[in-house]
Order: structure tokens, then sequence, then C-alpha cells
């Protein structure tokens, strides 16, 4: 059965890698996994088609046969248990994976979503130069804890797994605000995701659709 996956027909990112497709067809490169993608309209996006698979007017969206699943985080633990090659054999390692794609969507990205959404949706309120500096620290403290976890190792607990694509994928947005770079070993740790050949070519798939032509 063919897989697909919905994405933006343009992205918000333009194409650099932070649209949260990008984590799907990271996670199908890592597994070997052929797929296609059905670009989708913001307009489309809120439209009955789209909401019966995504009822929040989202992307990405996963279907394969009678299976339809959204949410990144769900949809990547499905192709991990699915195929091999991102969840380790072991029990317990297997269980700490994913626990580590728990932590990185429930403690990591809040913070640094929040810090996206002082700096571009709130960027013009007037409390907000006494507001950004509290939301950095808070992301700071979350980084600190992180890096001190990280230390010296190459990924978060033993070989590459899903754990480490979800966080990777969520440190990915702080890289134009500059502290990420304040924590060598975490920006080195994302550095080695997206020089793994899978994640290349999900971001090179991803920035052809907002480079070419536009879609019709």
């Amino acid at each position: 059965m063919t897989i697909t996956i919905t994405a933006f027909e343009r992205s918000p990112d333009g194409g650099r890698g932070l649209a949260r497709d990008t984590r799907v067809r990271w996670a199908l490169e890592e597994v070997g996994q052929p797929y296609q993608v059905r670009l989708v309209s913001f307009r489309a996006m809120k439209e009955p088609a789209h909401l019966a698979l995504h009822p929040f007017g989202q992307i990405p969206t996963y279907e394969e046969g009678d299976l339809a699943l959204f949410e990144t985080g769900s949809i990547v633990f499905h192709i991990a248990e699915r195929h091999a090659g991102l969840l380790p054999d072991d029990a317990n390692a297997r269980a700490r994976a994913i626990t580590w794609m728990f932590a990185a969507l429930n403690t990591v990205e809040p913070v640094i979503l929040e810090l996206a959404t002082a700096k571009v949706l709130e960027g013009d309120k007037p409390w907000n130069k006494e507001r950004l500096p509290l939301v950095e620290d808070r992301v700071r403290d979350r980084l600190k804890q992180l890096s001190t976890r990280l230390g010296r190792t190459d990924w978060l607990d033993g070989g590459f797994s899903a754990g480490d694509l979800m966080m990777v994928s969520v440190l990915l947005r702080l890289k134009s605000s500059g502290i990420l770079d304040e924590y060598p070993n975490l920006a080195a740790y994302v550095a080695r995701g997206e020089a793994r050949p899978a994640y290349e070519r999900a971001f090179a798939a991803q920035l052809a659709i907002n480079t070419g032509p536009p879609a019709g």
C-alpha cells in the first residue's frame, strides 16, 4: 500500500525544514519507505475533505490503506513501530527512545514555540520587551538540562532513534535565534542529525516544493 502524506503547498518557512511534514519525511527516509505527497493549500486545509483527516485543519496527515493518522508524534511512532531502523530491539532501550519522543514534544518544544510566538506574533506588543527575556530564559533552562543529559555522547540513548529524530526536529527551530549556539554539544547534536542522509533527502524534498513553480 502506498503511503501518502500531506504538506503545505507553500510552507510558511519557505522550505527551511521547519514545517512538520519534514519530520514525517525524515522518518520514512530513515526506514526506507517510499511515499507520495499531496500538497494542500491553506484554504483546502480548512475544507471538509482535509478536516476528515485532520480535525484541526493542519498538516501533516498520513494515509496508508484504511489507516489515516494526524499529529507528527503519532505518525513517527507508527512508522518506527512498523519498520526497523528507528527503535531499538531491546525492550528497555525501546521504551527509553519512546520516552525521548514524548520529552521532545511535551517538555522541550512548548517553550521553543512560546519563543517563536513572542517574536513573531507578539513582537509589536508594548509589553514584549519585558516578556521576551523571560521566555528566552525558559528556553535556556530547558536547553541547559538537555545539554547536561546529552553530555559528550552522539545521541540521547545509545544509537540514533526516533527520540533523536524528534528532538533534533524540535531544536532546529532555535537555529536562527542564536540560543542553540550557547550550548555547543546541542548545536553539534543538531548538526549530526542534519548530516544524516535520510534528513538531507527529506529536507531537499521539502525545499524543492517551496522553491519550484507554484502548484497548478
